[in-house]
């Protein structure tokens, strides 16, 4: 199952297609906008685990990131890679995880993830998510100290929706996403998250 099926089954949910706040006809939703600008961010901030081709100047910030990733742009230092975005015209996000980088970021974003959520005290929500069994949930509260105001506040201007609404949605479709790109009970291998992209 690749990134694209797995993000158009969990948008679409089990009732079909809900119409969610701030969602342009025909695009992605402000939340998967969100999901992946998240992982996206991760990986390109891990440092020494970014992707080769990750922006190293300009700041590199999770705005500059974002706004390159979901407003069409891309940060600099960041090929095209000639794919079409995932419902969103060309450019931006779908850009990056469809084309060369995608690997890197899946692999990157969700072990930096789970990396950060341990260190903030919820490595045993994170580790539920990427291992076998039932997904332990998290609190919207709890994700917001999981992840960190700068990101949270960030992710609320690039994505358009409130903060409330954000972190309702992260709480809700996060550990889905993460459970899903972990079939094999760990973070898959930069090669592994490329055949899934």
């Amino acid at each position: 199952m690749g990134l694209l099926d797995i993000l158009t089954g969990m948008q679409n949910g089990p009732h079909g297609n809900q119409s969610q706040p701030g969602q342009k006809s025909g695009g992605m939703s402000p939340i998967m906008m969100a999901l992946l600008g998240l992982l996206a961010y991760k990986a390109f901030k891990g440092g020494s685990d970014r992707p080769a081709s990750a922006p190293t100047s300009g700041g590199g910030g999770l705005g500059d990131i974002l706004g390159g990733l979901l407003g069409g742009g891309r940060p600099s230092g960041m090929p095209p890679s000639g794919m079409p975005s995932p419902g969103a015209g060309s450019g931006g996000l779908g850009d990056v995880l469809t084309g060369g980088l995608g690997g890197s970021i899946l692999s990157g974003g969700l072990g930096n993830l789970i990396k950060q959520m341990q260190q903030n005290g919820y490595g045993r929500q994170a580790q539920s998510w990427v291992g076998h069994g039932e997904n332990e949930p998290i609190p919207p509260d709890d994700m917001a100290k999981a992840l960190g105001a700068d990101d949270i506040e960030t992710l609320t201007q690039q994505t358009g929706m409130n903060r409330d609404e954000l972190l309702s949605g992260l709480s809700q479709h996060l550990p889905n996403l993460v459970d899903q790109l972990t079939p094999e009970g760990r973070v898959p291998t930069e090669q592994e998250a490329t055949e899934m992209a």
